[in-house]
């Protein structure tokens, strides 16, 4: 993939972005960092390993301080002035990716940075392309299959982040009449496919590690269950698929939801892992409303890892479509790996670094 563009690229130094703009870069992109105040000494680093491992010529990034909250991104006028000039897309991955966080303070970040970013979306000169990460959670407590078509509803939703995110989707989804716009919403991002790297530990990582604290006991009694995915999608993939479809032109106007697209069941999720770390699948399987109510118990992230708000993504059934995304990044060849050709690499990663 040759890519002759400057990006405009929000959330650097995030897990996520520092994969893409290494992607990006390596084929030929230049890219623009906004980065908060407090994380330049972080971004400085990272670009530094970067470049060392990709042979990627320093000039290919510039850092411009700045905060999404703040009007004209808190951008300097020299910086707002070369971004304006040079930008010809945008990849807007910057949010509060907290599921416990204040309903305020996911309002003013993803909401009101969002708000931000499509102010200085819409005066770019050059623009050729706007991409907003998004997430497949924005449909909340909606049960069944959920539509790459679909975003409004009124089901609800089981935290500040989702409706955060949600909300925020509604104002770029305003966008399309006037802007060449692509939504993404990746499922939950796992590690790397091949390396099991990560960023942090979320999501499967926590029944990984609850695995992993007594694998002979615990891998025993399986408490996930049959009727519930977990749409999981490893870092690689997500990578890969945005860096596609940033230069296709069919996927203008569309939001594409980057999943899994025959996800495991929490209990199939739940044997793999096991086997991985006892070379044994479970025997017993609890009943999930046992389970459920156990995990909500005062004592229970103490005990098993898995924090209260976590909880529910464990018990709603929900499917997430992938027609749109999967006809384009076929073209590609772009293809999310079953996380049976994976869940090593990860557990692996995961007990060899206890602590990130």
């Amino acid at each position: 993939m040759s890519f002759d563009e400057t990006v405009f690229i929000t959330g650097f130094p995030g897990f996520i972005a520092g994969r893409l703009i290494e992607r990006l870069a390596a084929a030929g992109a230049r890219l623009l960092l906004l980065v908060q105040p407090s994380l330049l000494e972080r971004a400085r680093q990272d670009l530094e390993r970067i470049t060392l491992r990709q042979d990627i010529p320093v000039n290919a990034f510039r850092i411009l301080p700045g905060d999404i909250t703040a009007e004209n991104l808190g951008l300097s006028l020299r910086d707002l002035e070369i971004a304006r000039h040079e930008t010809n897309s945008i990849f807007h991955l910057a949010a509060l990716y907290d599921l416990a966080v204040p309903r305020e303070l996911g309002l003013q970040i993803n909401v009101g940075g969002t708000k931000q970013v499509n102010a200085f979306a819409r005066r770019l000169r050059n623009l050729r392309r706007y991409h907003y990460v998004s997430t497949c959670y924005v449909a909340g407590r909606r049960k069944g299959v959920i539509l790459e078509t679909e975003l409004a509803h009124e089901a609800g939703f089981r935290n500040f982040y989702e409706e955060s995110k949600h909300l925020a989707e509604l104002e770029v989804e305003a966008l399309k009449t006037e802007l060449p716009v692509t939504i993404h919403r990746p499922a939950v991002v796992c590690g790397d496919s091949q390396t099991g790297e990560t960023g942090k530990y979320d999501g499967i990582y926590y029944l990984i590690h609850y695995l992993l604290k007594m694998p002979r006991f615990v891998s025993l009694l399986n408490i996930g269950n049959r009727q519930v995915s977990l749409n999981l999608v490893p870092i690689d993939f997500v990578v890969e698929a945005m860096s596609a479809l940033a230069q296709d032109d069919q996927a203008i106007g569309k939001t594409l939801q980057l999943a899994d697209h025959r996800p495991l069941t929490t209990h199939a999720l739940f044997n793999e892992i096991a086997r991985e770390v006892n070379q044994s699948g479970s025997r017993i399987t609890i009943p999930a409303r046992v389970v459920e109510f156990t995990l909500m118990l005062p004592p229970s992230p103490a005990i098993t890892g898995l924090p209260h708000p976590a909880v529910p993504y464990f018990f709603l059934k929900q499917t997430y479509d992938t027609t749109q995304s999967k006809a384009l990044l076929d073209k590609h060849g772009v293809v999310c790996p079953p996380f049976s050709d994976y869940v090593r690499n990860i557990v692996e990663f995961a007990a060899k670094h206890p602590q990130l």
